[in-house]
Formats: structure tokens, sequence, C-alpha cells
């Protein structure tokens, strides 16, 4: 992924307002994220836990999705990210959801997708994070090249039902 401005960010968002992605909290360290690693851009509000945020690169450009984090009872039990595999422990995977873009979202209508909570996604595909005690990686037999278009195939359909 390509590194992204505050501009850029901002001008993204498909279900939100324009006065909306103006206010929204964006991420204190831009500048150190491993862009060439990323897949997306990811990252919890620092001011509102449960919101979160969703950067990803389509052929029209930057598409950013704004999200809540759906609260979870899975006490200690693991569960599967629906992007990289990975399953983690607790609330190491969460059910992200997002009202739908237009008319929809704004009648109540959202997706949901469950993903590592952390956004590491990509990290964890490349091997460059490792999950918390508790949680692994499936072994594949899929390359890591394979495994990211799986998971960016994934994140498109997602996108997909959030505009639909």
């Amino acid at each position: 992924m390509k590194a992204l401005t505050e501009r850029d960010i901002r001008a993204s968002f498909v279900n939100c307002s324009k006065g909306e992605a103006q206010r929204l909290a964006l991420p204190r360290d831009l500048a150190e994220r491993p862009w060439e690693d990323l897949d997306f851009l990811g990252w919890r509000d620092h001011t509102a836990h449960e919101r979160a945020y969703l950067v990803v690169e389509r052929e029209e450009g930057p598409v950013g999705v704004a999200m809540r984090l759906v609260p979870t009872r899975d006490g200690f039990r693991a569960s599967l990210c629906s992007l990289c595999l990975t399953t983690h422990r607790g609330e190491g995977v969460t059910l992200m959801s997002a009202p739908k873009a237009g008319r929809a979202g704004r009648e109540g209508n959202s997706v949901g997708l469950r993903m590592c909570a952390d956004f590491g996604c990509s990290l964890y595909i490349r091997g460059l994070r490792e999950p918390a005690p508790g949680g692994s990686r499936l072994k594949e037999s899929l390359s890591v090249e394979e495994q990211v278009a799986r998971a960016q195939e994934n994140l498109g359909g997602f996108l997909e039902r959030l505009r639909s």
C-alpha cells in the first residue's frame, strides 16, 4: 500500500458525511506505519474506543469505511479472523459493523466483518507479527502472495456488500 496523507484518508470515506470524516480521529503514527507491508490502513479511534476505521486501496483510489466494534462475550474462546485466518483468544478478533453507504446506511442497514482487533492482518500474513499467546496462524499450503490475494478478495467482498 502506498503511504496516505491526512487529506487522502479524510476524502476516502464512503459511509459517513464529509463533516464526520473531517472530525474523525486519525492515527497518531501515520509516518511510522510500515506502508510497504500493509494491504489496508486500519485503526481504532483513540477518543472513542468503540469506533474504528479502515482505508483500502482500490483501483478507483482509497476507500474509507467508518465502523463500530460490536461487543462480544467470547471470553477466552479463540476466534478466527475472516481476512487473514489468524486465531486470537478473547477480544483479539472482533466483529466490526459498518453502516452501508448511501440511503441504505441512513436507514440503518449495516454489514459486518470479523477481523483482527489490532488490524494486523497484513503483518500476520507476512510473518512480521505473531499473535498473542493462545492465538495462532493456520498452516497453509498457499504462498504468502496467495494469502495476501485471498485477504484482499475477502476485503473487497466486504466493500461490495457495503456499497450495494
